[in-house]
Protein backbone atom coordinates (compact mmCIF):
# COMPACT_ATOMS: atom_id res chain seq x y z
CA UNK A 1 0.00 0.00 0.00
CA UNK A 2 1.26 3.45 -0.86
CA UNK A 3 0.10 6.55 0.96
CA UNK A 4 1.13 10.14 0.45
CA UNK A 5 2.40 11.96 3.54
CA UNK A 6 3.01 15.65 4.15
CA UNK A 7 6.27 16.51 5.88
CA UNK A 8 6.53 20.03 7.34
CA UNK A 9 9.29 21.71 9.34
CA UNK A 10 8.12 22.50 12.89
CA UNK A 11 8.59 25.96 14.39
CA UNK A 12 10.24 24.34 17.43
CA UNK A 13 12.61 22.34 15.21
CA UNK A 14 12.26 18.90 13.73
CA UNK A 15 9.41 17.83 11.47
CA UNK A 16 5.72 17.11 11.66
CA UNK A 17 4.30 14.56 9.25
CA UNK A 18 0.70 13.56 8.55
CA UNK A 19 -1.32 11.40 6.17
CA UNK A 20 -4.13 13.34 4.45
CA UNK A 21 -5.95 10.09 3.59
CA UNK A 22 -6.00 9.00 7.26
CA UNK A 23 -7.56 11.76 9.39
CA UNK A 24 -5.75 12.19 12.68
CA UNK A 25 -2.74 10.11 11.63
CA UNK A 26 0.14 12.41 12.57
CA UNK A 27 3.64 12.07 13.96
CA UNK A 28 6.89 13.97 14.28
CA UNK A 29 10.64 13.54 14.49
CA UNK A 30 13.85 15.48 14.96
CA UNK A 31 14.98 14.62 11.41
CA UNK A 32 13.11 13.84 8.18
CA UNK A 33 14.22 10.23 8.46
CA UNK A 34 12.98 9.91 12.04
CA UNK A 35 9.67 11.59 11.18
CA UNK A 36 9.12 9.19 8.25
CA UNK A 37 10.00 6.20 10.44
CA UNK A 38 7.55 7.40 13.09
CA UNK A 39 4.72 7.97 10.60
CA UNK A 40 5.14 4.43 9.27
CA UNK A 41 4.56 3.16 12.80
CA UNK A 42 1.60 5.52 13.24
CA UNK A 43 0.06 4.26 9.98
CA UNK A 44 0.43 0.64 11.11
CA UNK A 45 -1.28 1.45 14.41
CA UNK A 46 -4.00 3.43 12.64
CA UNK A 47 -4.77 0.55 10.28
CA UNK A 48 -4.54 -2.20 12.92
CA UNK A 49 -8.27 -2.04 13.84
CA UNK A 50 -9.10 -2.51 10.15
CA UNK A 51 -7.13 -5.76 10.14
CA UNK A 52 -8.95 -6.86 13.30
CA UNK A 53 -12.29 -6.20 11.57
CA UNK A 54 -11.17 -8.31 8.64
CA UNK A 55 -10.42 -11.22 10.95
CA UNK A 56 -13.98 -11.01 12.29
CA UNK A 57 -15.29 -11.25 8.72
CA UNK A 58 -13.28 -14.10 7.17
CA UNK A 59 -14.88 -13.73 3.74
CA UNK A 60 -14.00 -10.05 3.45
CA UNK A 61 -11.38 -9.06 0.91
CA UNK A 62 -9.04 -6.13 0.71
CA UNK A 63 -8.61 -4.63 -2.72
CA UNK A 64 -6.37 -1.85 -3.96
CA UNK A 65 -7.67 0.59 -6.54
CA UNK A 66 -5.97 3.36 -8.47
CA UNK A 67 -7.63 6.73 -8.88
Amino acid sequence: MKLKVVLEPSEEGGYTVYVPALPGCISEGETKEEALKNIREAIELYLEPLEDDRLEHPYAEVAEIAL
